[in-house]
């Protein structure tokens, strides 16, 4: 491809994000459609707690293995020109979400929920899948693959209206912080993301690192959303037994 018809990161990005815009528009209507949206909530915060308390683990180990693949190792060759600049973003990124796992705990504490109950629990393996397939990337091939699950999770991020949707249905505003909270931050976030992407030197092979990092999220994100829905669902299987 010429320089001339070179397609940037980010738009390559945006245009892969754009497919499966009609698969996250459905998974996110089923969560957060009115009937039963008080129960799903408190699933919700489970389930999220288990996705955000890896996001600064999983950008810390990014971080150390910048300076592993960089001009000591040189894995990628000569020193790496996308660990230096990556590692800085995720620096800062990592201050900006520091924390926010334990907004999810106290809105689950002002639900009515306990907080040390859903940390004793283990979360379900669509999160193990989620914040695994990081790992792993970071680990195995480069750390600039977790720019995808970043951008995908930050850009589908609560919408600005959803805080008042979920208080109508009964929820307390003590348990909506995480929801408002990164529904005013996340914008931000994510047009930083893209810029970077367009910054940093990528060769052909990290942008598709980075667009199939997102895919996966993508397809995390929503089984995780139809697996909140199954679990707030009433058993009715004892109803079924006794009527057979």
């Amino acid at each position: 491809m010429s320089a001339g018809t070179a397609v940037s990161a980010s738009t390559a990005l945006r245009a892969r994000l754009r497919l499966t815009a009609p698969a996250v528009r459905s998974a996110t209507a089923a969560m957060w459609r009115s009937p039963g949206l008080g129960p799903r909530y408190g699933g919700y915060l489970a389930a999220m707690h288990g996705v955000i308390r890896a996001s600064v683990p999983l950008m810390e180990r990014a971080v150390l293995r910048c300076a592993e693949v960089g001009p000591a190792e040189r894995v990628f060759g000569p020193a790496d020109p996308v660990c230096g600049p990556l590692a800085d973003y995720l620096r800062g990124h990592i201050e900006e979400e520091r924390g926010h796992d334990d907004w999810l705990l106290a809105d689950i504490a002002a639900l009515g929920g306990d907080p040390a109950a859903v940390l004793d629990r283990q979360p379900p393996p669509v999160v193990a899948r989620l914040a695994g397939a990081q790992h792993y990337w970071i680990e195995y091939h480069h750390p600039v693959a977790l720019l995808g699950y970043i951008a995908v999770l930050e850009g589908n991020a609560p919408a600005p209206w959803l805080a008042d949707r979920i208080a109508a249905a009964g929820v307390p505003e003590a348990a909506l912080r995480t929801v408002r909270g990164h529904a005013e931050l996340d914008t931000g976030h994510t047009a930083a993301l893209f810029a970077l992407l367009d910054e940093l030197p990528l060769d052909p092979s990290l942008v598709n690192a980075v667009v199939m990092s997102a895919l996966h999220t993508v397809d995390g994100l929503v089984e995780l959303f139809a697996h909140i829905g199954r679990a707030a669902e009433p058993d009715h299987s004892r109803e079924r037994t006794h009527t057979s």
